[in-house]
C-alpha cells in the first residue's frame, strides 16, 4: 500500500519537511578540498554535479553558513573527490571538521590542492565562475585532471549512507 502524497509550499511549511523531501533524492558523496592559506581544508558535500563535457565543467554549492565557506570562495583551485562505499568514515570526518588529513593518505597537487588517495574518482579543477544560490553559492570549475578507479560509490539517501550495487 502506498502512502498518500503530501503537497506543500516550501516557503511556508516547516523547513524540515522540505529538507526531508530533498532527502528522497539519492546522491553520491564527495569531499571538496582546497588550500586555505594556513593548510589543507576539506568538506563533505553532496551538492556536486557534472555541467558540461565540452569544455569539461563541474559545479558544487557550499553553504554560506559554513565556517569553511570563505576558503572555498577564495580558492582558484580545488579538487572534488567522489567517495567509495568503504569511505563513510572519511566523509563523516570532513562533515565534522575541515582538517582530518592527519589520518588520510593524501598528497599535494601542483597548485597546492590536497588530493585524497583511494577515492573512487577525483576531479582537479580551476574555478571559472561563482554565482549566488540563495543560502549557498554555486562554484563552477573547469576540470583539468581526472583520476578514477573501479568500485562501488558511497550513496546518501534520507540522511543515511549506503552503497549502490552495479546492475548485472
Amino acid at each position: 500500500m502506498t502512502a498518500e502524497p503530501y503537497s506543500f509550499d516550501p516557503e511556508t511549511e516547516d523547513p524540515r519537511a522540505f529538507r526531508a523531501a530533498l532527502g528522497k533524492f539519492i546522491t553520491g558523496v564527495t569531499i571538496i578540498t582546497c588550500e586555505s592559506g594556513t593548510g589543507p581544508i576539506g568538506i563533505t558535500a553532496n551538492s556536486f554535479a557534472s555541467l558540461s563535457l565540452d569544455p569539461p565543467l563541474v559545479l558544487w554549492a557550499p553553504a554560506k553558513s559554513s565556517q569553511r565557506y570563505p576558503f572555498y570562495m577564495a580558492a582558484e583551485h580545488f579538487a572534488i573527490h567522489v567517495m567509495g562505499a568503504e569511505q563513510s568514515e572519511i566523509s563523516n570526518g570532513f562533515a565534522r571538521d575541515g582538517n582530518v588529513f592527519d589520518v588520510l593518505d593524501w598528497e599535494t597537487s601542483e597548485h597546492g590542492v590536497p588530493l585524497i588517495g583511494g577515492c573512487l574518482s577525483r576531479f582537479e579543477c580551476t574555478r571559472i565562475a561563482q554565482h549566488d544560490g540563495g543560502d549557498h553559492s554555486i562554484i563552477i570549475g573547469r576540470v583539468t585532471r581526472v583520476m578514477t578507479r573501479p568500485g562501488k560509490p558511497l550513496a546518501f539517501f534520507a540522511g543515511k549512507y549506503g552503497a549502490i550495487e552495479k546492475p548485472s
